[in-house]
């Protein structure tokens, strides 16, 4: 486990656990219902769907009690890029740091692989504008739809290239 601390001064832990991992697969489905409500749909990622076989890293973060309050996980585009799945923190919790934390989780993991690049997908300004603020805020860039984003009306792409 790998303690950081927020903007907020709040101490996170960041744990890496199995993609199958009890309080993963909840907080997963959480966002796949907050997503489904967003958008009318939740089948809406285009391309395979991250699994156990293709996930690289799956962290879960975890509050001052210890309570689980958000997730992420990596998944190799190839040998010098990741891209950032399932990036989720509980709503109770947003506002407080915690995807910062997180974020910041999934990007030391990725150099400590030897990833240069990370990528991700989130939804169009419209239906995701605090996600859109979120990685802009964090140094994400936005770039065309990458891989099976090609194509896709509710789709935006961000990149960042790490130190």
């Amino acid at each position: 486990m790998t303690t950081t601390t927020s903007r907020t001064s709040t101490a996170w832990t960041i744990e890496h656990c199995p993609w199958d991992h009890a309080e993963g697969r909840e907080l997963r489905e959480r966002q796949r219902e907050e997503i489904s409500a967003r958008f009318g749909d939740d089948d809406l990622e285009p391309g395979p769907q991250p699994s156990a076989e293709d996930v690289s890293v799956f962290l879960v973060l975890r509050g001052p009690g210890g309570e689980p309050v958000g997730c992420g996980a990596l998944r190799e585009i190839d040998a010098a890029s990741v891209e950032v799945k399932r990036m989720y923190v509980v709503p109770e919790s947003r506002g407080s740091g915690a995807a910062a934390a997180l974020l910041a989780g999934l990007e030391a993991a990725a150099r400590e692989r030897g990833w240069a690049v990370m990528r991700l997908e989130t939804g169009d300004e419209a239906r995701m504008p605090e996600a859109n603020r979120f990685y802009a805020r964090e140094g994400y860039r936005r770039i065309p739809p990458f891989g099976h984003y090609v194509g896709s009306e509710v789709s935006i792409c961000y990149e960042k290239r790490l130190a």
